[in-house]
């Protein structure tokens, strides 16, 4: 893929004159935090059908895997030397959840995101959130019982999902500084901790938590195996926080949540009692957390590709009206190099979410350090041009008024969200020294 198709620009024109009708009366609402997200998502979804095709997708999902339920032992066993095959020739990247059998999915969704990320950059995380890890990881690990509970609720938008991984002391060291437990008691377990920085936290219906398993047997901390379990607002002992202040994408409701010994059946540990069979890679928390980074991060590029593009609109926009000393500051060199390298920007964050669309289609997702370097380039790109856009604007572009002093706000997130732009060094480097 090398350009966007006639439907791909079809969709951007809706998603634009649905922003101009639906979000742009309510935006400075929305922008401040004063109202939470939730239903203006819904009315998108139901607006633009996404919620008709996501339930459909879920139940012809759900039906495949009844089908693999019915079937004897000699079926099970030749259908996954079968799967087995496939993935040796696809690769160790290829597509596994609500990935796997997407190879043909087109750009729409690349298209929706980056629209609604250079308008609200705040309510596009709090649902990629909710869809692609909170109902990533139902659908990678849960049984069919949970994806059957939850699953179709989420990716409809009828409920809001979390995913809880960070914790005040643990940042990028997710795993190692994990402090949060969960210990076996009978056929139930008893969750003590907190979770911060979580996205959709104070508002979420369901929430997707790993923690560690304490034994009882002196293991440290660090070493102990992660579970993911699922929470749902109302569980006793379960608190979540009032949405933090924060510098920017103010219309996600970020917060923190705390569990005191909330008490949880074996029906909320994703994956149920197999999950606790060490001798299975999968089983391990960490690793469905990794798979979910490389998608995170390839939505950053996407993310900032949606703020450059309204970033150089703005901008190329301004420069043709706004005149200084008689004449467009447009004609101005300096100018001319800001939106130069806007457009520069623009083009090479273009490419790489056009790679990452075709390795989709191929079937297989980038590796971690791809994902990383993506993440890397993109969200510097984009909080580049933001402040770009602002200082072009001079004292217009530090007015809310003219709406590039939320986007260098917002842009200015992505250099933290899905894992600090300092560690996203660490990860391509190492996978470039592993070759």
């Amino acid at each position: 893929m090398h350009q966007w198709s006639d439907m791909d620009e079809a969709i951007r024109e809706g998603v634009r004159d649905w922003i101009a009708k639906n979000f742009t009366p309510v935006r400075d609402d929305i922008e401040t935090g004063a109202v939470p997200p939730m239903e203006l998502a819904r009315k998108l979804f139901a607006d633009f059908g996404l919620d008709a095709m996501a339930a459909d997708a879920v139940d012809r999902m759900l039906a495949a895997e009844r089908r693999r339920a019915e079937r004897s032992p000699e079926e099970v066993a030749a259908r996954k030397a079968e799967r087995a095959a496939r993935k040796a020739s696809a690769g160790d990247d290829a597509p596994t959840g609500l990935l796997a059998g997407m190879e043909g999915v087109d750009s729409m969704g690349a298209v929706l995101l980056a629209e609604l990320a250079g308008q609200s950059l705040g309510t596009v995380v709090t649902y990629g959130v909710s869809l692609g890890l909170g109902a990533g990881t139902i659908a990678a690990k849960g049984t069919l019982e949970q994806k059957e509970r939850w699953l179709k609720k989420i990716v409809t938008a009828e409920l809001l999902c979390s995913w809880a991984i960070t914790e005040p002391e643990s940042g990028s060291d997710a795993f190692g500084g994990m402090k949060t437990t969960v210990r076996r008691d009978g056929d139930e377990w008893i969750l003590n901790g907190h979770k911060t920085f979580t996205t959709g936290g104070p508002y979420a219906d369901v929430i997707v938590v790993y923690a560690k398993l304490d034994e009882g047997d002196g293991t440290p901390i660090r070493d102990r195996q992660v579970l993911t379990f699922v929470l749902e607002k109302g569980d006793e002992g379960l608190m979540q926080s009032k949405p933090f202040k924060k510098m920017g994408i103010m219309s996600s409701p970020t917060g923190e949540l705390t569990f005191d010994n909330v008490r949880l059946g074996m029906d909320r540990l994703l994956g149920g009692p197999k999950a606790l069979d060490r001798s299975l890679a999968s089983n391990d928390g960490r690793e469905s957390a990794k798979a979910n980074f490389v998608i995170e991060r390839v939505g950053c590029a996407v993310l900032s590709l949606g703020i450059i593009n309204e970033c150089h609109r703005l901008s190329v926009e301004y420069a043709k009206t706004r005149e200084l000393w008689g004449k467009p500051i447009g004609d101005f060199q300096l100018v001319q190099l800001k939106l130069a390298k806007m457009e520069v920007a623009r083009l090479n964050c273009q490419n790489m979410v056009f790679s990452a669309l075709g390795q989709l289609r191929a079937g297989t997702i980038p590796t971690l350090a791809e994902a990383s370097a993506m993440k890397l380039y993109s969200t510097e790109a984009a909080t580049d041009v933001a402040m770009d856009a602002v200082q072009l604007f001079g004292g217009n572009g530090y007015m809310a008024e003219y709406r590039v002093e939320q986007l260098a706000r917002d842009a200015k997130s992505l250099m933290i969200y899905a894992g600090s732009n300092e560690i996203q060094v660490t990860h391509v480097a190492k996978g470039l020294l592993a070759g």
